[in-house]
């Protein structure tokens, strides 16, 4: 017998995964998004198509898997707020910048919504796999009530805080994830300019004590040049700023971090923003000069 049914908003790569973990928790789902063929794909596999983010009010618990803050702002405060039933449970999964999610949590206390902050550390596949973990700020009692949709969506989580820690973290994590991504980029690519066969030193990396779980998520799809996306370029410099604009708050230099910011802007100039985030191993080959 299948369980309540949660809505969802925002059926991008994310969105997209978390109503599949949904359905096969057997939980129904009642999904939007701005791109009516997303939304076609979902009823075909199942769930059920609404005709707007406010068409999704009449669930109990809703997650928000949408681009940025701006649009977590507005579904919340003008599309949910108005017509949503006491006690709804609103999960942010987006990452977001963390000072406006923690005021839009401010905001809505005394509302008709419960809002949790619950951003995911994962590429989509890893979360498809189940092995995304979650990153949690706001009321412990919210996460609890919330615990069987938490636990189809991040078996693995992690109660950070308050509304905004958990994007703090994220943004700490994702800038980790980031560097790790682009050293494995600049060494695959120094070990091919020194004519070393690139899927054995993969390997070998891999054995190294330079191991990462890069390696194996991101890794194999820079040899292969197959940059079908799970964390798209433009996403992932979306994070890449607000990590900045954070930094420049605080008055923390982030030397490397600019450097990643760099290539990603260099990716998006050759048209490659809606790529895998793997592809700035190509802007690394790119940054490649003759020697006499």
């Amino acid at each position: 017998m299948s369980k309540k049914t949660v809505g969802v908003i925002g059926l991008g790569l994310m969105g997209e995964v978390l109503a599949g973990r949904l359905m096969a928790a057997r939980f129904g789902v009642k999904g939007y998004d701005v791109d009516p063929a997303k939304n076609a794909k979902l009823a075909a596999r199942g769930g059920q198509a609404a005709s707007s983010p406010a068409d999704v009010a009449d669930c109990d618990t809703i997650a928000l898997a949408v681009f940025n803050t701006d649009q977590v702002e507005e579904v919340c405060e003008k599309a949910l707020l108005p017509v949503a039933k006491a006690g709804t449970v609103v999960l942010c999964t987006s990452t977001c910048d963390p000072d406006r999610i923690q005021a839009l949590g401010e905001r809505l206390k005394g509302t008709n919504i419960r809002f949790l902050e619950t951003p995911v550390s994962g590429t989509s596949e890893q979360v498809r796999v189940g092995d995304g973990v979650g990153l949690i700020g706001g009321d412990p009692k919210t996460a609890d009530d919330a615990k069987a949709v938490l636990d189809a969506l991040f078996p693995r989580r992690f109660h950070i805080g308050k509304a905004g820690d958990g994007g703090r973290a994220k943004l700490a994590v994702n800038l980790i994830l980031g560097l790790n991504r682009m050293a494995l980029a600049e060494g695959l690519t120094f070990a091919e300019r020194m004519a070393l066969d690139p899927k054995a030193f993969l390997a070998v990396a891999q054995g190294s004590a330079s191991q990462s779980q890069v390696m194996g998520t991101k890794g194999p799809k820079m040899l292969a040049r197959d940059f079908a996306p799970e964390g798209r370029v433009k996403q992932t410099l979306k994070d890449v700023h607000m990590m900045l604009d954070q930094a420049e708050q605080l008055g923390q230099e982030l030397p490397m971090l600019r450097v990643h910011c760099d290539v990603l802007e260099s990716c998006v100039r050759a048209g490659e923003a809606e790529r895998d985030n793997s592809i700035i191993v190509e802007e690394i080959r790119r940054r490649h000069r003759a020697v006499t």
